[in-house]
């Protein structure tokens, strides 16, 4: 007979992404497995267990709660309370009714794959849900894009249209199933279902929807694919004439189209995965990584001029079921959308645009509550870093809405983002819940998106944030919109400088505090001056921060104009370096494409500033050097030049001989240091006159950038102190993997302790957070001053 005289009865609370992610039942069967009594529940916190029995196994228990987790929990606390006494009533382990009273701060859990179990039955004959394309259970499916609102019950969700059946509901009342509480649980007479139409409104449903799609695959034509958060576009990948026929349907000549593979077996064909970014792409999340290409592996067509293939993994059931056809094991996957709108999520969206590129829509009658894109990562390794670099490119499905634990109290805010690229920030006791990507604000759908974003994450997490920080910006609509919301209140809307947003976002991934140097370099940004900034070197914390250095200013010709024809920019670098029009000609050939008319104007322009803003921007003398080179003259898309100056490097991280790089000048005369680029157009010109491979001038160039900021960081600390002893990396240009590396490298090297971006994008899509702590960092002390 058990000894009961040394139980105890221990009160445990369990903090983090532990609701809809099947950790009730978990912890059923952990207490079960241990002998214990005692009860679980859900409530606002997370998940609260009360357990007796033996000492021994209630430490056992305690710590499988964080060891053993089912494998979409993220456990970030877990707190034991011993309790006096025993409970005589309990009786065996229950779990009880959630309780829904409180403070919310559990998480809503990402989107994620289809897992191993639900795999095996979906390809199982004998199994009721054989290739059932919406196959589910706790431990995998959508969960993001489908929440209306909290608590994560059936009924707050897209699934409510739907009624479980009676096998389908014993197995959810059954806490040993593993759909126990599977919120999109169904099966093929209960759930969703498959349809596909084409141009013609002829509509298939069911097998035969996915038949038909994958005939019209098959036969190079091009599907729109409804998936987790939203439409892809697809083509078979091997077909290089399926790919062009796609790019020109939807006017998209050279930016790289993702690829999905049936399994890592798939991809190992075409690319070669390290076992890190094989890990990313078998996880959970299920995000594109960035993959080195594979010689003769796939048309040239999918990524042109580019070392890299973004890469994902099937993340929905009916992937699965399309990619396991014989000849469909490579897909392309695009964003399902038409030239200058956000990708599209509702099926009327979709139906009434994307026959304008597709043949066939194959879509389904689960509605998506959330607008999810896919997002992108980047994993690096390197000898001379002590851990890998993983750098999100966009975050988006499978990552958001998780939260950016900042280890400080915050007051309530919402960070409205920039204007390209963004991402919305609404703070919670020290969570920053950072949005999905949305997009750039400039189209009117991504406008009201940016609206309902910020709306449905203070929803869900019952927050009413009584202040917004948002870009300096005067004609950022992210700041208008917030200025009409709040009111022009004093102090409701508080403004932060762009690149000040960039460093405190990345102090706040690593919980920095003090002061830290800023190295934030991007395309654009609006300076406290009034001018555009880009290249700035700034000293502080969150509160306040100051240039300490720039980037000598180019004038971009025609302003906006000037970013989709990187050629203007290139022309005034050359112009500014050589002195006439006529030497920059005859140093760079590709100059001479421009018209007599066009070298007078830009000349002019240039020279009085007509029309030619004058920018400290890294991004946009990476867009001049790449013109220069004749490796993009005219931009389709967004850095277009620096991301295939880059290309030419082929993912190879070593650094030109101190000898052979292009050095910076710095010229201190105007108070303001400036990094000045003259000096490396000079001997890029020189190289180009005596035939030096542009990938050799690249590299040159790459390295040039890296000693310019070792050696102005260091100048800083030596005039500062420990002040700057520290460097933080942020902003769109540190995306390039060959500058990020180096320069943590060299920093580090150089006595630094350095830090950049691995939760968030470097970009704009992180600068809600650090908007975010600005403003917190501001408001905190005008309380202080009113004390």
């Amino acid at each position: 007979m058990e000894d009961t005289a040394r139980h105890q009865r221990w009160r445990i609370r369990v903090g983090g992404v532990v609701q809809g992610v099947g950790y009730r039942p978990f912890v059923y069967k952990l207490a079960l497995t241990h002998r214990l009594d005692g009860w679980v529940l859900n409530d606002p916190e997370g998940v609260l267990t009360e357990v007796q029995g033996d000492p021994d196994a209630l430490r056992r228990f305690a710590e499988g709660l964080r060891t053993e987790a089912p494998p979409q929990a993220r456990v970030q606390d877990i707190s034991v309370t011993p309790q006096p006494g025993l409970e005589t009533g309990f009786d065996g382990f229950v779990i009880r009714k959630s309780v829904h009273a409180g403070r919310r701060v559990a998480i809503v859990p990402a989107d994620a794959f289809v897992c191993a179990d639900c795999l095996e039955e979906l390809r199982d004959p004998s199994d009721r849900r054989y290739a059932y394309p919406f196959i589910n259970c706790t431990n995998c499916g959508p969960r993001y894009s489908i929440v209306r609102g909290l608590p994560y019950d059936r009924a707050q969700t897209t699934m409510s249209a739907f009624t479980m059946c009676a096998p389908c509901a014993a197995e959810y009342g059954d806490p040993l199933d593993r759909r126990y509480h599977a919120q999109p649980n169904a099966c093929p007479d209960c759930g969703p279902s498959l349809m596909c139409a084409d141009r013609e409104g002829a509509v298939l449903r069911g097998a035969a929807a996915l038949e038909r799609s994958a005939e019209v695959l098959a036969g190079g034509g091009i599907v729109a694919v409804k998936s987790v958060g939203g439409y892809h576009l697809a083509v078979e990948a091997r077909d290089a004439e399926a790919v062009r026929r796609l790019r020109a349907r939807k006017r998209r000549d050279s930016k790289p189209f993702a690829v999905m593979a049936r399994d890592l077996a798939e991809v190992a064909r075409f690319a070669d995965p390290t076992p890190g970014e094989a890990g990313l792409l078998g996880s959970p999340a299920r995000p594109i990584v960035l993959v080195r290409k594979r010689p003769g592996g796939l048309p040239e067509e999918i990524a042109p001029r580019n070392p890299n293939l973004g890469v994902m993994l099937p993340s929905a059931p009916h992937h699965h079921l399309l990619t396991d056809r014989p000849g469909l094991g490579a897909l392309v996957m695009t964003s399902g959308n038409v030239s200058g709108h956000p990708i599209a999520f509702r099926d009327e969206d979709a139906l009434g645009r994307l026959f304008e590129i597709a043949d066939l829509i194959l879509y389904h009658d689960r509605e998506i509550q959330v607008r999810v894109d896919d997002s992108v990562v980047r994993h690096t390794v390197h000898p001379e870093l002590e851990e890998p670099v993983t750098t999100f490119l966009r975050r988006s499905r499978g990552y958001a809405p998780y939260p950016v634990e900042v280890g400080t109290e915050l007051a309530p805010l919402a960070g409205y983002g920039a204007e390209l690229k963004t991402t919305v920030a609404l703070t919670h006791g020290t969570r920053v819940y950072l949005s999905q990507h949305i997009g750039d604000l400039k189209n009117d759908e991504t406008f009201e998106s940016h609206r309902q974003t910020m709306a449905h994450l203070a929803r869900l997490h019952e927050v009413t944030p009584g202040h917004a920080a948002v870009d300096l910006h005067p004609q950022f609509r992210s700041a208008r919109v917030a200025i009409e919301e709040y009111g022009r209140e004093p102090g409701r809307v508080l403004r932060v400088q762009h690149h000040h947003a960039h460093m405190a976002s990345c102090m706040a991934e690593h919980r920095l505090s003090g002061s830290v140097l800023g190295v934030v370099f991007d395309g654009f940004g609006y300076g406290e001056d009034g001018t555009v900034w880009g290249g700035e070197l700034l000293l502080g914390g969150y509160r306040e921060a100051r240039r300490v250095a720039r980037l000598r200013p180019m004038p971009l010709i025609g302003g906006d104009r000037a970013v989709k024809e990187p050629i203007r920019t290139g022309f005034a670098l050359a112009l500014d370096a050589l002195g006439d029009p006529e030497a920059a000609l005859a140093a760079f050939p590709a100059l001479r494409g421009l018209r007599a008319e066009e070298l007078r104007v830009y000349t002019t322009m240039a020279r009085r500033g007509v029309n030619s803003p004058a920018a400290s921007s890294m991004g946009r003398l990476f867009d001049a050097v790449a013109a220069l080179l004749d490796v993009c003259v005219l931009a389709e898309y967004e850095a277009q030049g620096p991301i295939e100056l880059e290309g030419l490097l082929g993912r190879d991280l070593a650094m030109s001989p101190q000898d052979e790089c292009y050095r910076f000048a710095v010229d201190e005369t105007g108070g303001l240091p400036e990094i000045d680029p003259r000096p490396v157009v000079r001997a890029l010109a020189a190289d180009v006159a005596a035939g030096v491979p542009v990938a050799e001038a690249g590299r040159r160039f790459h390295t040039g950038v890296v000693h310019a900021v070792v050696e102005r960081c260091a100048a800083v600390r030596a005039a500062k102190g420990e002040a700057a002893g520290r460097v933080v990396l942020s902003g769109g240009v540190f995306a390039n993997e060959f500058l990020l590396v180096n320069c943590m490298i060299e920093l580090r090297r150089a006595g630094f302790a350095t830090y950049c971006h691995q939760q968030v994008p470097a970009g704009d899509g992180g600068i809600a957070l650090g908007q975010v702590m600005v403003a917190n960092a501001r408001l905190a002390a005008m309380r202080e001053e009113a004390r």
